[in-house]
């Protein structure tokens, strides 16, 4: 009868223990925070979380809808995942210059919806570079040769060094001329 209370406690404790584990998995089911913006030049990001602040666990279909300067229209696009990091998207380039109202959406079990208003800039090229002053045949000899004539003076000084090293033991171990080794 003791056993039996045992097995009986033991799969009462599993039990309990797989619900309370699957609990934070169901927490974040419902409406989604998007945050939406421009990127500064022609397109369209996006910051999607919980409605609790979380971080999205995973990938959310997200779709982009606006309407631009002179009543253009654009959309349903689908927003991919940003490489920037979890619950980022990225449009890539689809608006005209100007000011464009748009909105996202993502559908059930996150229903959410977010508008905002981006300005469109037409993509900047990046400045021109300064322009180098040209170097002659003359001046590249020149700096060859500083650029070669360090290693003069460190040679020069490693052979007086070793023959150092080798004279002065050989100039304390001379005897005295008329002593023998017998």
């Amino acid at each position: 009868m003791t056993r039996t209370r045992k097995v009986f406690a033991a799969l009462l404790a599993g039990l309990a223990l797989a619900l309370l584990s699957a609990a934070p998995a169901t927490a974040h089911t419902g409406k989604l925070k998007l945050t939406v913006a421009g990127d500064g030049a022609d397109g369209v990001t996006v910051q999607a979380t919980y409605a609790d602040g979380h971080r999205l666990d995973r990938p959310v279909r997200l779709v982009l809808t606006g309407t631009g300067p002179e009543g253009r229209r654009l959309g349903p696009v689908q927003l991919e995942p940003a490489p920037e990091g979890q619950g980022f998207y990225s449009s890539g380039a689809l608006l005209s210059p100007g000011a464009w109202k748009v909105t996202v959406s993502a559908p059930a079990p996150n229903k959410s919806e977010a508008t905002a208003t981006v300005r469109a800039r037409a993509a900047q090229s990046p400045p021109a570079p300064a322009p180098v002053p040209a170097t002659g045949p003359a001046t590249d000899a020149r700096a060859a040769a500083a650029g070669s004539a360090w290693w003069w003076p460190v040679g020069l000084a490693a052979l007086v060094l070793t023959a150092l090293a080798v004279a002065v033991p050989m100039l304390l171990s001379r005897r005295p001329p008329g002593t023998r080794n017998d």
